[in-house]
């Protein structure tokens, strides 16, 4: 996709289902012309009381997008929309809970909800084959993926599909302008050499986008009123929802998206930040380094709580800007603090939850070579992020263990800390994981003891 001087060609987007959406029946409301009985009070005029299957029918045979509300005869109390298309009658049962819904998808309004259906029905009738083939050739897989610290200046305008209709130019032109995808963005901006290559999933969740949106997957148009697609919740990726099935799995979180360092998933975190390891680890471990070696009981003695919160909020809100130095905090212990916080507020511990059973059945081992063995296999588990993290940590507390005899720490009072710290049982009883403290304590120790050799 590069041309003379790495001059950024965007994809181009694809009109045919954005054609489709306009010409697709628009909703045409059945009026009910008597009073009806136990109406309820957030249907209107458009329900029709207990009328049976073939009143509907007759009623709707007009034209294409007509709709009305019946309730059931045989059910009372349930209801369903009659909607006319593709010359017959579909009926779907209706629900209400604040908001009007037939499957996933919930709407103000019986109005929007209809407009949303007929839009979907005619689509996934008419491009049905179509449909089932975006995926193939995507357009992802040719622009790359750099990380986002700026917001490139565009050089050109997306050029519009020659397939385009008139219709669609203006609402194409206007999605142009308005965002620069972060498809674009991963195209015009350069990856750093010093990057880590970590890989990371994407953090899909359902979207609805605010006019005209194109899927930066397949390079189709998402199409339907609300809910069109999904948008990853770390680096703002816009894709249908079938095409975030086969995304790969190279997010390359935002910034903007990443609102703070603590409470936020460590791959997120060194990713949107573009290091090797969460600046909230290096900082805190230079600091202690720097000054605290030798104090006594470092890390088991916990500083005040108010200001390792403090240290909290100083990292959420300027990052590595952050001053932790000893004019702002000068007992250390509140610098160990805020590091122990930070694993212990992990979304995904240091040790995951995929690896834990293999860790703890390592700490169950006695034989000191086959522990060894066994914590070697174990570690490889664990994804390349916390991998590096965990080998900082682990350098860093066998120096600690160095100074033992001023600050009183060695390797076994080391494991006693940081084992529920670094390892969380996943949803285990009570018992289990009370059971399990002693083995996180012998995990934590084998690692600090045997640093140079596993890592």
């Amino acid at each position: 996709m590069q041309g003379n001087h790495d001059e950024y060609r965007p994809p181009v987007w694809k009109s045919y289902l954005y054609q489709l959406q306009q010409e697709a029946p628009h909703p045409r409301r059945v009026t009910c012309t008597c009073e009806v009985e136990n109406r309820p009070k957030y249907y209107g005029r458009e329900f029709h009381g207990k009328i049976s299957r073939e009143e509907a029918d007759q009623l709707l045979s007009q034209a294409e997008g007509s709709y009305l509300i019946r309730e059931s005869q045989r059910q009372p109390g349930t209801y369903t929309l009659a909607l006319r298309f593709g010359n017959q009658t579909r009926n779907f049962r209706l629900y209400h809970d604040g908001k009007h819904f037939v499957g996933e998808k919930r709407f103000e309004s019986i109005h929007d909800l209809v407009t949303d259906g007929l839009i979907t029905l005619y689509i996934e009738t008419k491009a049905a084959e179509y449909i089932a083939k975006m995926t193939i050739n995507p357009i992802y897989e040719h622009v790359g993926y750099t990380t986002l610290n700026q917001e490139p200046t565009p050089k050109k305008l997306l050029p519009l599909s020659p397939e385009a209709p008139d219709a669609s130019v203006d609402a194409n032109r206007s999605f142009v302008l308005s965002q620069l995808t972060s498809l674009v963005r991963r195209a015009t901006l350069r990856e750093s050499d010093l990057a880590p290559k970590y890989e990371k999933v994407h953090s899909f969740k359902v979207h609805t986008f605010r006019g005209p949106h194109w899927c930066e997957y397949c390079a189709n148009f998402m199409w339907g009123l609300i809910a069109q697609g999904v948008k990853c919740a770390d680096c703002g990726l816009n894709v249908h929802k079938q095409c975030s099935k086969v995304v790969p799995n190279d997010c390359q979180p935002d910034l903007r998206h990443v609102k703070k360092v603590y409470s936020c998933d460590l791959t997120t975190l060194v990713k949107a930040h573009n290091t090797k390891r969460p600046m909230v680890v290096d900082m805190c471990i230079q600091e202690i380094e720097a000054r605290g070696l030798q104090s006594e009981g470092l890390y088991r003695i916990s500083g005040f709580s108010e200001l390792i919160e403090d240290v909290k909020l100083t990292f959420d809100r300027d990052g590595e800007k952050a001053d932790i130095s000893s004019s702002i905090y000068e007992d250390i212990n509140i610098i160990t603090g805020a590091l122990k916080l930070y694993f212990r507020e992990l979304p995904i511990p240091l040790i995951t939850y995929d690896a834990y059973p293999r860790f703890i059945e390592t700490g169950k081992i006695l034989d000191p070579d086959k522990r060894l063995e066994s914590l070697h296999e174990a570690l490889k588990l664990l994804p390349p992020a916390h991998f590096e993290t965990l080998r900082y940590l682990m350098a860093h507390l066998k120096r600690v263990t160095e100074y033992e005899k001023d600050n009183l720490m060695s390797s076994e009072n080391l494991g006693i800390v940081f084992g529920p710290t670094l390892m969380r049982a996943p949803e285990l009883d009570a018992m289990t994981a009370l059971n399990d403290i002693r083995y996180q304590r012998l995990v934590v120790e084998a690692l600090i003891t045997n640093e140079d050799v596993l890592f």
